[in-house]
């Protein structure tokens, strides 16, 4: 069964929402065959930016898109994403939640929570800014996540570059040397490769978000070259 497939029987068995709606999706998601990476992690994406766009008002035309953009959503599917959008949106339950019993489907795998953060902003930036309310929506989302100031802080400065450094987007501070700094560049673009997205159950049409990562990464690794002399 596709994961498309498997949403389509999310949503059935969630039937009208409610108060349990995450525990059911939780539930139905840990049932699919397939396991939970590649479901778990479209649940995920579409529960947790349903809450964000409920954050800040409503759910925008461009979020839509912005989700579509990132996952090749089949023809025919596209009502089965709105109405999980809807169901996140009308329960009662707060993101702290959904963020936690989500991140529940990861034990111990961090870089897939990284990868989740990464596609929320994508989203939250699909009207060209993001808000302040959605950057501390997301701040909230990552501590739930497990993530320190330091980790979020090299997701935000990817994604808002007027409010990051090129250090914080490596996730390293000045006082590295420049032999620390090369290798964990390097590290990190090697990371960033879609295969190892796609081997971590991150659905293929992600690669989006792998190409705007490496884009950052790249762009920050050159400030920082430039400015030392590499």
């Amino acid at each position: 069964m596709s994961v498309w497939s498997s949403l389509g029987s999310i949503v059935a068995a969630i039937g009208t929402g409610g108060v349990q709606i995450i525990d059911r999706l939780v539930q139905v998601v840990l049932s699919r065959p397939e396991g939970i990476h590649s479901v778990g992690f479209t649940v995920a994406m579409i529960a947790l930016s349903a809450k964000m766009a409920k954050a800040d008002g409503v759910v925008t035309t461009d979020e839509v898109l912005a989700f579509q953009d990132l996952f090749d959503v089949p023809e025919g599917e596209e009502r089965n994403v709105a109405r999980l959008f809807d169901l996140a949106q009308q329960d009662v339950a707060g993101f702290e939640v959904y963020a936690k019993k989500l991140a529940d489907l990861f034990p111990y795998d961090k870089k897939t929570l990284f990868d989740i953060l990464d596609g929320l902003f994508h989203i939250a930036k699909a009207d060209g800014v993001v808000h302040e309310t959605e950057i501390s929506y997301l701040g909230q989302v990552a501590k739930v996540f497990g993530l320190d100031d330091r980790e979020f802080a090299k997701v935000l400065a990817r994604h808002v570059r007027e409010k990051g450094n090129p250090y914080e987007v490596l996730g390293l501070g000045p006082q590295a040397s420049d032999a620390e700094l090369k290798a964990h560049y390097r590290r990190e673009v090697q990371d960033t490769h879609p295969d190892r997205l796609i081997a971590r159950g991150v659905p293929e049409e992600f690669v989006r978000i792998a190409n705007d990562r490496l884009a950052a990464l790249n762009e920050a690794w050159a400030q920082i070259a430039a400015e030392r002399g590499l």
